[in-house]
């Protein structure tokens, strides 16, 4: 089944509008998960996952923390609660029990999406906030599990305006508007250009910032590939560069370097 399309000018349509006839092509492979989604799985994931959360009550600017550990969980995500009409609110993976709990609550997140290696602190936290429901990437006590998201009959995606409804909430309450999202994605691409013959390297990890989210949904909606590889994972770079045969690679300071 074709997955639900968002509203036009939507930071959900502008990265996802031609992944669907893209289809099998590989858009991101995870090192660190060992996942590799295709244009197709990914739209497709990220739409019924959204109406998902529709189905579940989800609301239209409602808060969603994400509190994840690796790129691929973090594109789901947040692409996940865009689509759904929410807010996601990007949390430093690093944080303790206590800085996240007042980090939901600063937020006013009332669901928080995570992974299952963090999953036991993300639970602690949630009960010092006003979350009321954790959806976990797997099977973990006491969450919704994603792909459950994904067997829910099928609801509309909601109506949004783009030029009005923010994307994210990052750190220290900074708001950013899907239009500012989008902007950011082009600031990110002046120098390189992204086209779909590149290969992106990236080896940032999720945090409190922006940056990877518009890194990744900037390749999608160019129709390159991601290969994500946090240096942490102790990865062969030199090797996953020509085994993948890299174009582009994520600057330490920020942007992109063409190869």
């Amino acid at each position: 089944m074709k997955p639900i399309v968002s509203s036009a000018g939507t930071v959900t349509n502008e990265v996802f509008g031609r992944a669907y006839e893209r289809g099998d092509r590989p858009a991101l492979v995870d090192l660190h998960g060992g996942l590799v989604y295709s244009y197709r799985r990914l739209v497709t994931e990220v739409t019924r996952a959204a109406s998902g959360m529709v189905r579940r009550g989800a609301r239209r600017e409602q808060v969603v923390g994400v509190h994840v550990s690796t790129a691929c969980a973090q594109t789901l995500a947040v692409h996940t609660v865009l689509a759904a009409g929410g807010v996601a609110a990007p949390l430093d993976p690093r944080l303790s029990g206590a800085e996240l709990a007042e980090r939901l609550s600063e937020c006013d997140a009332r669901t928080l999406i995570t992974t299952p290696d963090l999953a036991p602190l993300s639970l602690r936290a949630v009960e010092e906030s006003r979350v009321r429901q954790v959806i976990a990437f797997g099977s973990v006590v006491d969450t919704i599990d994603f792909e459950d998201l994904l067997n829910l009959e099928p609801a509309p995606l909601p109506t949004i305006d783009a030029r009005l409804q923010d994307a994210l909430v990052l750190s220290g309450g900074r708001r950013m508007g899907q239009a500012e999202l989008l902007a950011r994605m082009a600031e990110l691409d002046e120098r390189v250009k992204l086209s779909e013959s590149d290969v992106v390297l990236a080896t940032w990890k999720p945090d409190d910032g922006c940056d990877l989210i518009a890194l990744v949904g900037l390749a999608v909606l160019s129709g390159a590939l991601v290969v994500a590889a946090a240096t942490s994972d102790a990865v062969d770079l030199p090797g996953t560069k020509h085994d993948f045969g890299v174009t582009v690679v994520t600057g330490p300071g920020g942007g992109f370097e063409r190869l």
